[in-house]
């Protein structure tokens, strides 16, 4: 819980994140994003009766699948998650915290869930858009991994319980990650420094997520539907 304590202070105080250097920033806000997409995964597991090895399949995909596709993408291989044990172990720590203390777990009430979803987001929409900058990548393209990024895993998890994708039917959130993917970026290019471009394109990310559920938004749909 220390990971999700630093990437929160990194998000929701300026002061604070001066001191990560960029490249530490990095590693933070991707491994709490990873810590808190495998509990959200582990958590569909769990609700759709899976075993133990499920539920760790789905904490790892959730969490991980994004970040590999980002990296396959832009020629980062072997991917980051199978190059560094923490990333692996931050998934499979969440599905085992989620296995183990279930009955706790889901007394948490849906409105923090939903918090932390939107707090993984961001996480992973910030982290991903940066490592494609970092890459050299052209700012549409490091918009739309950092998008990839943020709802990758939980596309590949919906896939897995044969359920069709949410991010392609329900609620702003694909969005969001690109809303705040493209506010960094943007001020990036504003030259400002890489924790704040990193601070306002997850704020933004996470403000519009937590919005448009609280205002139920959702994209238009073709007529007649």
């Amino acid at each position: 819980m220390r990971l999700v304590f630093a990437a929160c202070c990194v998000i929701f105080f300026p002061s604070l994140a001066m001191i990560f250097t960029p490249s530490k920033l990095l590693l933070t806000v991707d491994l709490a994003g990873t810590l808190l997409f495998a509990i959200e995964g582990a958590l569909a597991a769990v609700a759709a009766n899976l075993d133990l090895l499920g539920v760790m399949v789905l904490a790892f995909a959730t969490a991980l699948v994004g970040g590999m596709i980002r990296d396959v993408l832009i020629g980062a291989v072997p991917p980051a998650s199978l190059r560094d044990w923490r990333y692996p172990a931050a998934a499979f720590a969440g599905g085992a915290i989620v296995f183990f203390l279930h009955p706790v777990i889901r007394q948490v009430p849906a409105s923090v869930i939903i918090t932390l979803d939107a707090a993984a987001l961001a996480l992973f929409a910030v982290a991903g858009t940066e490592k494609a900058l970092a890459y050299k990548m052209h700012p549409l393209v490091a918009a739309l991994l950092g998008t990839i990024t943020g709802v990758g895993g939980g596309t590949v998890r919906d896939v897995l319980l044969t359920q069709v994708p949410g991010v392609l039917r329900a609620d702003v959130y694909a969005s969001a990650a690109l809303a705040g993917a493209v506010v960094m970026i943007v001020a990036t290019k504003l030259r400002l420094p890489p924790t704040v471009a990193a601070i306002l394109g997850g704020l933004v990310c996470f403000s519009l997520r937590l919005i448009s559920v609280w205002q139920h938004w959702n994209l238009p749909k073709a007529v007649g539907n």
